[in-house]
């Protein structure tokens, strides 16, 4: 595999999470082709925890870069000129250039967001809004993905825009190695809400998580909202509420991203035709799986097998 060079760009005031979200995922690992390296406009980086970190690289290294990360700042001051003009560079080149949390921030200011959708922790939505009017702002959100450019939402979601980068570069096998690693959900669809209203369960309340798993073990079979609350041993319209609390999104979008998720990995590591592929992953027929597959991936099956192939 050809190297592709992933330059994570720190601000001082940088957040230890948000920095440390990029460096694991694209870490040099057999399976990926991946050289990271620490980047900073000095040699040294303080961080919101109150350490100080040592960067490898310099700014001429994110030049050489083909994707540059920013993790998340404190506070929101302006970059220097020398990092906007780096940024705005490498879009102009274009290269892949993504932040995290309130790293969003640092490429409005670089010019890179400009006319672009884009999201960014949930408390600083409305400052990204009235800083920045020439990005279109995307509320409820984990990541957006605008094909060189990517933004995610605070903190967590920069895991979930981070496996996405890695699935859309080598596929569906390895981000859910890298994701089983971090003992990290294997994907989360990138429209889900970033600001989940009872993260944790109520007292009285036990978690979905055995009828999510359940769901999993039984994705080719025909699951119903009346299947699902029937196991989880609640009514349909608690397991609604219940299902958007715990994972920002509804049981039916989340039983098709899993389903989709599971074609991906069919047609990753087996020769199977697309029509089993369908049935397997619960999409039923080839036409069906074609469609999702337009409407998500914006490509088709069999075309994504030739790409992702192992």
């Amino acid at each position: 595999m050809m190297a592709h060079r992933v330059a994570v760009l720190a601000l001082d005031g940088v957040t230890p999470l948000d920095l440390a979200i990029p460096t694991q995922i694209f870490n040099a690992r057999p399976e990926t082709p991946y050289e990271m390296t620490l980047c900073a406009l000095g040699s040294k980086v303080t961080t919101t925890a109150g350490f100080t970190l040592v960067a490898a690289g310099d700014l001429e290294r994110v030049r050489a870069a083909d994707t540059v990360i920013v993790p998340g700042y404190e506070p929101l001051v302006r970059p220097p000129e020398a990092v906007l003009e780096v940024l705005a560079d490498a879009r102009d080149r274009g290269r892949r250039v993504v932040s995290i949390c309130t790293g969003a921030f640092v490429l409005a200011a670089a010019g890179v967001l400009d006319g672009l959708h884009a999201t960014t922790h949930w408390k600083h939505i409305a400052d990204l809004e009235r800083d920045f009017p020439a990005v279109q702002v995307d509320r409820d959100v984990l990541y957006v993905d605008e094909g060189d450019v990517l933004t995610s939402a605070g903190v967590c979601c920069g895991i979930d825009l981070c496996l996405h980068l890695v699935r859309r570069d080598l596929g569906a096998v390895v981000a859910n190695q890298i994701a089983r690693g971090l003992v990290a959900a294997p994907h989360r669809d990138g429209g889900q809400a970033q600001y989940v209203p009872a993260p944790v369960t109520a007292a009285g309340e036990a978690s979905l998580s055995d009828t999510r798993e359940w769901a999993l073990d039984r994705l080719e079979q025909p699951l119903t909202l009346r299947a699902l609350a029937r196991h989880a041993g609640v009514s349909q319209r608690t397991l609604m509420r219940r299902f958007a609390e715990e994972t920002g999104t509804t049981p039916l979008r989340w039983l098709l991203n899993a389903r989709l998720g599971r074609a991906r990995e069919l047609l990753e590591t087996t020769a199977h035709p697309v029509d089993r592929v369908a049935r397997e992953c619960g999409l039923g027929t080839a036409a069906n799986l074609r469609t999702h597959f337009r409407r998500v991936l914006g490509t088709t099956p069999t075309a994504y097998r030739r790409t992702f192939t192992h």
